[in-house]
């Protein structure tokens, strides 16, 4: 990734993809927040069109808390 159009051919080929929250391009990494929804083979195939290959994916997948129902009742 050369420069902003690069970076704008990346973010825009993930555009379409449905379940995707944000998509940070930078140089050389491309980080995607997404619903659960989306694929590996989907972000592979989007990123080709551009040119580029994806050379590894990472999965960092966050826990949300869970609320303890008891405590409903105190909620202000």
């Amino acid at each position: 990734m050369r420069g902003e159009h690069c970076k704008r051919a990346l973010f825009t080929a993930l555009t379409p993809i449905a379940g995707i929250y944000s998509a940070d391009v930078t140089l050389g990494r491309i980080t995607v927040e997404h619903d659960g929804t989306v694929t590996e083979a989907e972000l592979r195939e989007a990123i080709s069109v551009t040119g580029y290959v994806i050379a590894e994916v990472v999965e960092e997948r966050r826990v949300l808390p869970v609320m303890d129902p008891s405590l409903e009742a105190h909620r202000i």
